[in-house]
């Protein structure tokens, strides 16, 4: 991709599943990426495998003080932040009626409310400079799927937040969001027997879960130079599935 190469990338939630394909794939770019993670041992473990980090943050993106910190800290190693992929989420599938309202706290203050910390944080730096601002999205936030009532609240927030802050940023920062569908991620194969994995992909038109690579190649093109026009938009990469909206049925 023409234009990654020394951009500084912050990715949250950096240490695992599309995070850490991300960083892996801005790495290859020639970029400079430090990653943020509340997970000692997936940063331990990261750190293993991408040697090349500039470095690996503790965090936990629900905290506005602990994001403020490790952005500093970000831009302390790296000398400043170019890119910065809001990646971080958790779910927790359960039937609607069975939400606990420290459960849907819990989502929320993650996927949603850390979200706009993280998103804030980076425009109130990149405003002068200019940069760039991804966010992690779902196919969740764009139609209804059951047991994850809490979850697909916050994605459709966060796509909302997406065009808002796009709006509001231009044209100093461009703002974009992916919409994965299902992606083959430690966080689906904990809550996914193989008999529900592949009843899912017989519904999926290309017949499979994404890749978590899949996904880093287009955090990487919408970062890069060659997508300097584009700004407030979605990008789903789900192999058709929502394009008949099989994921419900």
């Amino acid at each position: 991709m023409r234009g990654l190469k020394a951009k500084r990338v912050l990715i949250t939630g950096g240490a695992s599943g599309i995070g850490a394909a991300t960083a892996a794939r801005f790495l290859e770019e020639g970029s400079v990426v430090c990653v943020l993670d509340r997970d000692a041992e997936a940063r331990r473990k990261i750190l293993r495998e991408l040697p090349n980090l500039a470095g690996a943050l503790d965090a936990d993106v629900s905290n506005l003080k602990q994001v403020q910190s490790a952005f500093a800290e970000a831009i302390r190693l790296m000398g400043g932040v170019d890119v910065v992929v809001n990646n971080a989420g958790i779910s927790i599938r359960h039937n609607f009626l069975d939400i606990t309202p420290e459960e849907w706290d819990k989502v929320m203050a993650v996927n949603l409310t850390g979200v706009f910390y993280v998103a804030q944080t980076a425009a109130r730096h990149m405003m002068e400079r200019g940069g760039v601002i991804l966010q992690t999205a779902s196919t969740n936030g764009v139609m209804g799927y059951p047991f994850y009532a809490d979850y697909n609240a916050t994605k459709a927030g966060v796509i909302e937040l997406t065009k808002s802050m796009a709006l509001e940023l231009a044209p100093k920062v461009r703002v974009c969001a992916v919409a994965p569908g299902y992606v083959l991620t430690p966080m689906q194969h904990a809550e996914y027997t193989d008999a529900m994995l592949e009843e899912i992909n017989r519904k999926i038109p290309l017949r499979r879960h994404a890749q978590p690579e899949e996904i880093a190649a287009l955090f990487a093109f919408l970062a890069s130079d060659d997508a300097q026009n584009i700004t407030g938009h979605v990008y789903t990469c789900d192999g058709g599935e929502t394009a008949g909206g099989l994921a419900s049925r």
